[in-house]
């Protein structure tokens, strides 16, 4: 029943938090943003524990398979759009990856934090999976390394659309491109609703910079830390 109550509970909120950022957009109202904290409230008010909720997790985050592999289906549809603009987009992945990477380990830096947030913050620009993998390997904690992807992602979502806007940046190929490298997954589902070009750019640019993070991070880590 806990399980069932979750998913329900989930959906729910989701749905009336779309329904909610169509009627007042705002960065306030940004789905992610807006049902992740109603959630986190209820199950809190309802008791139910991380643990109780995770079969549900699960079960909802299975299929995010599927829904990722459909993100293939635009890629496909736009190839010639990602022929002319591959060596724009080649660079722009790489030096975007790296500016990532090298601004979170100088924020660090800066504010003097201890290595364990340190590596948390390299790899807070790629997709979940991708980062806990990176997260094992650079031996970084796992649960916080989560925690500043899905925040990364989520101040994406917010700020994103609006941060290209103020500084004039409507190519549909450019824009999915910057959300989908800095903001992954959650990013993309934001870029999606823009149009198609902007989503299937985003989809791609997200798994690529995570390729390129992927082989990036550990070498720069072995010289920073």
């Amino acid at each position: 029943m806990i399980t069932l109550y979750s998913i329900l509970v989930t959906v729910s909120v989701y749905c009336c938090a779309r329904f909610l950022t169509r009627k007042y957009p705002s960065p306030i109202t940004s789905p992610v943003f807006l049902s992740t904290v109603i959630i986190i409230i209820i199950l809190l008010a309802s008791s139910i524990s991380y643990q109780e909720y995770e079969q549900a997790k699960n079960i909802m985050t299975y299929l995010l398979g599927p829904a990722t592999v459909s993100l293939a289906v635009p890629i496909y549809k736009n190839r010639e759009v990602f022929r002319k603009y591959i060596r724009a987009a080649v660079s722009g992945l790489f030096i975007g990856s790296v500016s990532t990477i090298g601004t979170a380990i100088f924020m660090a830096k800066g504010l003097h934090l201890s290595k364990i947030y340190l590596l948390g913050f390299a790899v807070k620009s790629v997709t979940v999976p991708v980062a806990a993998e990176i997260g094992g390997i650079i031996h970084g904690n796992i649960s916080l390394i989560a925690a500043y992807v899905i925040i990364t992602g989520m101040i994406g979502a917010m700020f994103g659309s609006k941060l290209l806007n103020w500084f004039k940046i409507d190519h549909p190929f450019a824009r999915g491109l910057a959300i989908g490298t800095i903001a992954h997954g959650i990013g993309t589902a934001e870029a999606v609703k823009e149009g198609e070009i902007q989503g299937a750019v985003s989809g791609a640019a997200m798994g690529i910079a995570a390729i390129f993070t992927s082989f990036i991070v550990p070498y720069i880590i072995k010289f920073i830390i």
